[in-house]
């Protein structure tokens, strides 16, 4: 073969194959778009509804660009302030904060569109501000706020039992007038479910019930005594470690502590501050949630208007690593989408719930600049 010839069959061959390569390479990024993209997500939204908003609304949110969209009212309520939703999404749980408050249960009709009244009962308490349903779905826990109490009912496909196990807290501390008598902020099923705390914001105390399954609460234990004036609020369980930690209200601060399953005690490991150290204006602490994967911690600061961002240590220490504006005022709860690559934030001054994308290996926020107007926002649930 002559030589030229040669060499110019082994460009054609060369060029064919660069040629086929970055068709291939251009290719993959559309498969993979194909592959990863999702339906729009259902999340609730409990309101109070002495400004505009009337119950439970629905909204549609979009993981592939975290795009949001208010689909309406789905269930007429008075101050429906906070909801929990059944494992199998069938069924909704909401207190009516109110003196007297009351709680109600609904189910979805058969269109999705609309939730449907199954019961309605005293909440045995004034102001109750907080509720959870446990695993199996036959139990409900509800913090009374206002009253310090908790109540907890039995529950049959989604209709509440009439008659709860009730527990009174009394004492006070020395915040006044916010620490004048117990209130009851909190009331989470411990994760083997043997336990019910309770976070009660006037006394200082994280409170433990022992809980069977049908319901029947044993004595009272203070799990953990709390620094005077801390003002506990809610609190999350590390989701594969024995570890919990506690947003304080009035301290703006979180707490963690080991957690003994067996006795239903927590122990002291760490405390750090929610905010910036010169920040010295007023601030109150709200919500809490953990990442699935144990690693970061989020907190919100109403007053400061941030959420502040921790990393958490395999022996349950934490360190702040920022703080970031919520775009809105007074934070009250928020949320980790599905796949915790977004965070929503209800911010009930401001009448509004913004989005922020979570960068999963540091833990930290950036606003998406997509957010969505309501009228006094409280809880978020998908």
């Amino acid at each position: 073969m002559n030589l030229g010839l040669k060499y110019l069959s082994v460009g054609v061959m060369i060029f064919s194959l660069i040629s086929c390569n970055k068709k291939t390479a251009e290719s993959k990024p559309i498969e993979k778009q194909e592959t990863i993209k999702q339906k729009s997500i259902e999340m609730l939204v409990g309101t109070y509804t002495d400004g505009t908003s009337k119950g439970i609304y629905r909204f549609n949110f979009n993981p592939n660009d975290g795009m949001i969209e208010n689909k309406g009212l789905v269930a007429e309520a008075m101050s429906p302030s906070f909801i929990d939703i059944s494992k199998d999404k069938q069924f909704v749980y909401a207190v009516n904060e109110r003196d007297p408050g009351k709680v109600s249960s609904y189910q979805w009709n058969e269109s999705r569109t609309e939730l449907n009244l199954i019961s309605k009962v005293s909440s045995e308490g004034v102001g109750p501000c907080f509720s959870e349903i446990n695993n199996s779905g036959t139990l409900l826990a509800v913090a009374n706020y206002s009253s310090g109490n908790l109540a907890v009912y039995k529950v049959t496909n989604g209709k509440i039992d009439e008659n709860p196990e009730t527990r009174q807290h009394v004492g006070s501390s020395i915040v006044k007038p916010n620490q004048n008598a117990p209130h009851a902020h909190c009331s989470k099923f411990g994760t083997n479910g043997k336990f019910i705390y309770v976070a009660d914001l006037g006394i200082d105390e994280v409170v433990s019930y022992s809980v069977s399954q049908e319901g029947i609460l044993g004595e009272k234990q203070i799990a953990l005594a709390m620094d005077k004036g801390d003002g506990p609020r809610h609190l999350a369980f590390h989701p594969f470690k024995d570890l919990v930690f506690i947003i304080n209200e009035l301290s703006s601060t979180v707490t963690s502590a080991k957690v003994d399953k067996s006795t239903g005690l927590f122990e002291k490991i760490d405390k750090q501050s929610t905010l910036p150290k010169d920040y010295t204006e007023k601030s109150y602490c709200a919500d809490i949630h953990i990442s699935s994967d144990g690693k970061f911690l989020y907190a919100s600061n109403r007053g400061h208007n941030s959420i502040a961002v921790f990393s958490v240590s395999d022996e349950g220490r934490i360190k702040l690593l920022s703080t970031s504006s919520v775009e809105g005022d007074w934070p009250r709860n928020f949320t980790l989408t599905p796949d915790e690559n977004y965070l929503l934030v209800a911010n009930q001054k401001s009448n509004n719930i913004t989005v922020f994308q979570r960068n999963r290996e540091t833990g930290f926020l950036t606003f998406t600049g997509n957010e969505v107007n309501i009228s006094k926002p409280v809880c978020l649930k998908f």
